[in-house]
């Protein structure tokens, strides 16, 4: 049994309304069949697979946790408690929307590296700290908080990417259509890619993705220039003994071919090619590929292409 909690965090420094977290965590649960579960609802996780690692899982820019929901369950299967979150706030200076949370002033030539990105992950990291500890919680000593893996889509996957080096508990990465080519518009040279961790790391990418090529222009990129997430996987993971990387190319999946489903009255999916496969049959694919990653299977299978640090 896969249940679902729902939990509000604030997040420090941000001004209101927009300073507010709403989590919605997935995990293993086990039914005791007590009259508490049928009044509330809430039933305890299956501690039978304790202590649970964690995904925390970053949006992209205006896509809602909906979009994730039957990515959650199928690593929820797989004993990994998920935690998606909605924040409402600046998508870009003076537009709000969806957002990760992506603190712009640590994105640049003289900030970067020197702190985390996204704001929100020590937040969420404490408030997990706090429902294990809670005898109340039905999260109550089913977490393992020395085993975090950050995961994320489009901007969501710059975020997890970014940010695995400031956490020692983050013990793997992986990221769809995410990338870290820096924006010209923050002070960057043109083709610059932002060093990431040296962490076990899995890009995923489709060779239909329309808003990627469509965003080149932000990093002083021509239209034909180098795939940005090839990019990051040649010159952004910065190798080390016993590390690894994956670089793997879905052919026939675009840009929100892992959002199901999708809002399209939001966001950027008009700029996105279409599949040329049967979009159920990507998004299993993307999820046995994340999956074989965090157990350390080989990544294998028909329509990808796998480049190996």
């Amino acid at each position: 049994m896969i249940r679902s909690l729902y939990y509000a965090v604030t997040l420090p420094n941000a001004s209101q309304p927009f300073n507010v977290l709403y989590l919605k965590v997935y995990y293993r649960a086990s039914c005791t069949d007590s009259q508490a579960e049928y009044m509330t609802g809430i039933i305890p996780a299956d501690l039978s697979h304790a202590p649970m690692p964690i995904v925390l899982f970053f949006n992209g820019i205006n896509i809602g946790i909906e979009s994730y929901h039957w990515l959650a369950l199928k690593l929820a299967h797989a004993n990994l408690v998920t935690v998606l979150y909605t924040y409402v706030a600046e998508t870009l200076p003076g537009i709000i929307g969806l957002t990760p949370g992506i603190d712009l002033s640590k994105v640049r030539p003289d900030t970067y590296g020197s702190a985390p990105t996204c704001p929100a992950i020590q937040p969420i990291l404490d408030c997990l700290a706090r429902l294990n500890q809670d005898e109340k919680s039905p999260l109550y000593r089913a977490l393992d908080l020395s085993n975090i893996i950050l995961g994320g889509h489009s901007a969501g996957g710059t975020v997890a990417l970014q940010n695995g080096q400031f956490f020692d508990q983050v013990k793997a990465v992986f990221s769809y259509a995410g990338h870290t080519m820096a924006s010209t518009m923050l002070g960057f040279a043109a083709g610059t890619v932002l060093k990431i961790a040296s962490k076990p790391t899995l890009l995923l990418r489709g060779d239909r993705d329309g808003v990627i090529a469509g965003s080149r222009i932000r990093y002083g990129m021509e239209e034909r220039a180098d795939d940005p997430v090839a990019k990051t996987f040649d010159e952004a993971y910065q190798e080390s003994a016993g590390s690894q990387a994956y670089d793997v190319l879905i052919q026939g999946a675009n840009h929100f071919s892992i959002a199901h489903p999708l809002d399209d009255t939001t966001g950027r999916s008009f700029l996105d090619m279409p599949m040329s496969r049967p979009a159920a049959q990507i998004r299993r694919q993307i999820a046995r590929l994340i999956l074989a990653f965090l157990q350390k299977k080989p990544l294998n299978g028909k329509h990808i292409v796998v480049r190996r640090k």
